[in-house]
C-alpha cells in the first residue's frame, strides 16, 4: 500500500475527485466514521430564461477566463512581492470634492465624494470622468468593485486584529491601472490580497487569437480592437490549517468593433479550498452562494456550481482543487443592468460566506503534522494555477505584464514531497 499521507493530519483528510459535490465524504485517519454533506440546491430545478441563458453561457466564453483572469491578475499581489509595509491609506473626507459638473446637482457630486471616502483609496478613474457618466456601466462597476474591496479588507483586518493592509496603486502605460491591497504575516492570515484593476486600450494579437479560438471573430479597425476591462480579484490564505483558502473575482468587459458595435459581458466566481473538509463549513459556504444566486433565478446556482467544479480540476492528479463554489463567464443576458445586479449580489455574499468560517477556526489547535499537510495541499493549489489556469498562462505570455501581479494567487509558502501517493484518500461517495 502506498504511504498514507493522511496520517500527517489530526483531522479528517480529503481528496476531491470527479463528481458532484452534493455528496462529500470525509475520511479520518483516526478511523472516525464517514460524514456525508448534502449541499442545498443540488436537486433538479425548473429551467427558466434569465441570467446566463445564452448560447455560450454553459460552455465557456469566447474570450473567457484567459484574458479575463489575466486582466484581473494585473491587480494582483505586487505589494506582497515587493514587501510593502505601509498602513492602508483612506481617502480624506474632502478628497474628490470639486465644483458641480454642468447640469448636475451639487448633492450628486457630494454623494460620489461620500462613497469614495469609504474606499481604501481614490478610484482608478478620475472623479471628473466618473461624474460625467454616472449611468455608464463602467462607472457603476468601478464603484462597486471599489466598495467590495473596502468591505472585504476591513472584514479581514478586523478578524486578524494585528496586521494592516498595505495599499499599492499602479498604472498601466497602455491605459488604466489598479489598486492592490495586501495583508501579510498577520495573526490569522499568512497572505491575503484584494486587488482591483481598471484597464483599457487595444487587445493584443494573443487575446484576439483566443477569441478566434472560441468562435468569435471581431472586426478590427486599423489592426486595433479597443477594449475596457475592470474587476476585483482576491486570494486569502490563513495560517491555521483548519481555516480554508478562499478565492473570488468579478469582472466586466467591453470590446468595440470597427463598425462601432460594442460587445459586453460579465464573469467571475467564488470558491473554497480547505485543507481539511468540514461538513458545516461546506454547507455554510455553498448555502450562502446559493441564496445569493436564488435571488436572480432558481436555475443559476446549479449551473454555475457545476461550471466551477469542472473548471477547478487538476487533471494530472485526478483531483479537484477544492470543494468548489460558483463560476461563470461571458454573462451577457438577460440585460446589462440585471447581469450587473447579479454580480453585485454575488460580491456582497463574499464576506458572509467566508469570514464566519475563518473566525470559527482561526484559534483551532494544530500540530506540525497538520501544518505539513496544509503545505502539501497548497502545493496542489500551485500546480493548478501554473499548469491549468488559463488566466495565469495568458498573462505570463503577454508582453509588459506584471509577473508579480499575475502570480497573485500563489500562497506565501507551499511544499512538494516526492514519492508520496494519495490515491487512497478518495472521499467522494457516488452512492
Amino acid at each position: 500500500m502506498a504511504l498514507r499521507l493522511g496520517r500527517l493530519g489530526a483531522g479528517p483528510c480529503w481528496r476531491a475527485v470527479q463528481g458532484d459535490y452534493g455528496r462529500l465524504r470525509a475520511w479520518s485517519p483516526r478511523g472516525a466514521s464517514a460524514r456525508v454533506c448534502r449541499l442545498p440546491g443540488t436537486a433538479g430545478t425548473q429551467a427558466r430564461r434569465g441570467l446566463g441563458h445564452s448560447p455560450s453561457a454553459g460552455g465557456g466564453s469566447w474570450l473567457g477566463t484567459g484574458l479575463a483572469a489575466a486582466l484581473a491578475g494585473l491587480a494582483g499581489l505586487a505589494a506582497a512581492a515587493f514587501g510593502h509595509v505601509q498602513r492602508a491609506e483612506m481617502v480624506p473626507k474632502s478628497s474628490g470634492a470639486r465644483s458641480p459638473s454642468p447640469g448636475r446637482r451639487e448633492e450628486d457630486d457630494d454623494e460620489l465624494a461620500r462613497r469614495c471616502s469609504a474606499f481604501m483609496t481614490s478610484p482608478v478613474t478620475d472623479l471628473r470622468e466618473l461624474r460625467r457618466r454616472p449611468e455608464d456601466m463602467k462607472t457603476k462597476m468601478e464603484l462597486m468593485i471599489m466598495e467590495t474591496q473596502a468591505q472585504v479588507c476591513r472584514a479581514l483586518a478586523q478578524v486578524d486584529g494585528v496586521a494592516d493592509f498595505s495599499v499599492d496603486r499602479w498604472e498601466r502605460k497602455e491605459g488604466g491601472g489598479g489598486i492592490t491591497c495586501v495583508l501579510q504575516d498577520g495573526r490569522v492570515f499568512e497572505k491575503a490580497g484584494v486587488s482591483i484593476s481598471v484597464v483599457h486600450g487595444s487587445l493584443s494579437e494573443e487575446a484576439a487569437s483566443q477569441m478566434r479560438g472560441r468562435g468569435k471573430v471581431l472586426k478590427r479597425k486599423d489592426g486595433k480592437l479597443p477594449f475596457t476591462a475592470m474587476g476585483i480579484s482576491s486570494v486569502i490564505h490563513p495560517k491555521n490549517p483548519y481555516a480554508p483558502t478562499m478565492h473570488f473575482n468579478y469582472r466586466y468587459f467591453e470590446v468595440e468593433e470597427a463598425d462601432g458595435d460594442t460587445h459586453w459581458w460579465f464573469g467571475g466566481g467564488c470558491d473554497l479550498t480547505p485543507t481539511y473538509l468540514n461538513q458545516e463549513d461546506a454547507v455554510h459556504f455553498h448555502r450562502t452562494l446559493k441564496e445569493a444566486c436564488d435571488q436572480h433565478g432558481p436555475d443559476i446556482y446549479p449551473k454555475f456550481k457545476k461550471w466551477c467544479d469542472d473548471y477547478f480540476h487538476i487533471v494530472h492528479r485526478g483531483e479537484r482543487r477544492g470543494i468548489g463554489g460558483i463560476f461563470f463567464d461571458d454573462l451577457n443576458s438577460p440585460s446589462k443592468e440585471e447581469a450587473f445586479r447579479f454580480v453585485k449580489t454575488c460580491a456582497e455574499a463574499v464576506v458572509p460566506s467566508y469570514v464566519p468560517i475563518v473566525k470559527k477556526h482561526c484559534e483551532d489547535t494544530f500540530t506540525p503534522q497538520d501544518k505539513l499537510w496544509q503545505q502539501l495541499r497548497r502545493g496542489r493549489y500551485v500546480e493548478f494555477n501554473l499548469v491549468y489556469d488559463r488566466g495565469t498562462k495568458f498573462g505570463l505570455f503577454t508582453p509588459g505584464s506584471r509577473i508579480e501581479s499575475i502570480l497573485m494567487s500563489l500562497p506565501l509558502t507551499a511544499r512538494f514531497l516526492q514519492n508520496i501517493m494519495t490515491s487512497n484518500l478518495t472521499l467522494y461517495d457516488e452512492s
